[in-house]
């Protein structure tokens, strides 16, 4: 009798397992969204690239990762994964991330004109964004779900640290497989798509280990409902062969939920911290040489291997960290000093002697920490706030409002650095515009320091949440 109640949820390994098979294919997304971060220092010449795109190209096309995302497709998909279940919608949205990508591959790989090639690939960018983005709903999720009462931040900052090896991955890959050229030599399109098709291969692989991972799911739950109808003393036999359970009442996905997770103040602030803080790295990621090569006076090199610690600090530091806020709990605390080291880096950057490269050193180290601080202690805290039947919707509608942030922000940093640089190698000018793009991460990062101190201060009046109670105690 023992082997029936025996599931999936009980065994250790069969967790492991699926988390596993859930972090290649947000390696893979992560791969292919930042696969143009270290090289971004090309598009100031756009007469030397076949594929003809400048700063501001650049920039359109790194927010059309957001577009569709603001547009409330987060929102819809969010619903739909509370509806149907993360197996269904998740599959139709690892899909789309594959087909956007492909896309975006296809856009840079033809030899169309400059502008077509901007349209379709900001196309592609802007299905690859929505399907990445409801993947990583469905990925995080399925982490709360699997990994209830037992680890979740640490599951949580594993999932995290593999994805932004991804990142990593990207930095370091990008510059070898495209071969910096000679000046005055033109980067061909066979050049500059290589990172691409190496990211569409990775996320082919992921797309296999996700429907591996949706046949295990779906023993999952199989076997829990097998389970509960035993133990309440209902026949078991029915349920193991249709594989179904029914749902109570008060599980059952209402619209209504929309505002009940809206107009809980705990889940703004939490939505508010994650635009503001993730922008301050994520799009600074972006345009990361262009913004270290003048303010340090480094090689392209250098500066690719300086952009490259900050996920290979949060490789080391986010499972570490969410092992820490499992033990310890202090949650909003660790979110406080995240920020601060976030905003410190950006300071550091911005106002340092010029031409020093150990500041630019300690700055990216600030960073990378702080990048591993606020997430492991901010993802764990919204299953502690949000009923886990409106997870998916909660995941998707911190994820829309982030993207809002996403996408405006690289428009803005690009026009800086397009509209500030109007002569090719004048390095003065190169320098002006870095300082003025750091002032907008200066200043977001303001924001989520204030936004995580009125987090802390909301937490001590609503002790019955248990935001800042170690795992064991929640």
């Amino acid at each position: 009798m023992s082997r029936i109640f025996k599931s999936l949820k009980e065994s250790k390994s069969a967790c492991w397992l699926a988390l596993a098979f859930l972090v290649v294919p947000m390696f893979a997304s992560y791969f292919f969204d930042d696969m143009f971060s270290s090289l971004s220092h090309l598009f100031k010449n756009p007469e030397l690239l076949e594929l003809g795109w400048d700063y501001e190209d650049y920039g359109f096309y790194a927010g059309g990762y957001s577009f569709l995302c603001v547009c409330g497709g987060l929102i819809v998909c969010g619903i739909l994964l509370d509806m149907f279940g993360v197996r269904v919608v998740g599959s139709v949205f690892v899909g789309l991330m594959i087909i956007g990508a492909g896309i975006v591959t296809f856009a840079i790989s033809s030899p169309m004109a400059p502008r077509t090639s901007l349209v379709t690939a900001y196309v592609g960018c802007m299905l690859f964004g929505l399907g990445s983005e409801i993947a990583g709903v469905a990925v995080t999720r399925s982490i709360a779900k699997w990994f209830k009462g037992r680890n979740v931040a640490l599951a949580m900052g594993l999932q995290l640290s593999i994805a932004r090896l991804g990142t990593a991955a990207a930095l370091v890959l990008s510059p070898m497989i495209v071969a910096s050229k000679a000046e005055g030599e033109i980067y061909l399109l066979e050049d500059t798509n290589r990172p691409a098709l190496l990211g569409l291969g990775l996320l082919m692989l992921g797309g296999i280990l996700w429907a591996a991972f949706v046949a295990m799911d779906s023993r999952f739950d199989t076997e829990t409902a097998t389970g509960k109808s035993c133990a309440s003393g209902k026949g078991e036999r029915l349920i193991a062969e249709s594989g179904t359970k029914e749902i109570p009442e008060e599980d059952k996905f209402r619209f209504s939920d929309i505002w009940k997770v809206l107009s809980n103040p705990r889940f703004l602030m939490i939505a508010l911290l994650c635009v503001f803080f993730y922008c301050c790295v994520i799009r600074f990621k972006k345009f990361g040489t262009s913004i270290l090569i003048p303010l340090f006076g480094m090689e392209l090199e250098t500066a690719t291997w300086m952009l490259s610690m900050i996920p290979f600090f949060t490789i080391v530091f986010t499972p570490l960290f969410g092992a820490l806020v499992d033990r310890t709990g202090k949650a909003t605390t660790w979110m406080i000093t995240g920020s601060l080291l976030v905003l410190a880096s950006h300071l550091l950057i911005t106002f340092a002697p010029q031409g020093v490269a150990a500041y630019g050193y300690v700055a990216i180290a600030l960073l990378g920490i702080g990048y591993s601080l606020v997430p492991s202690a901010m993802w764990p805290s919204v299953p502690k706030i949000v009923p886990e039947k409106n997870l998916g919707t909660a995941f998707s509608l911190i994820y829309w409002i982030q993207n809002m942030g996403m996408m405006i922000v690289p428009i803005f940093i690009g026009k800086i650095f397009k509209n500030g640089i109007t002569e090719s190698g004048n390095r003065m000018q190169e320098v002006t515009a870095a300082i003025h793009a750091e002032y907008i991460f200066i200043l977001m990062g303001i924001v989520a320091i204030t936004v995580a101190v009125l987090l802390y201060f909301s937490s001590r009046r609503h002790p019955e949440l248990k935001l800042d109670e170690p795992a064991a105690k929640a």
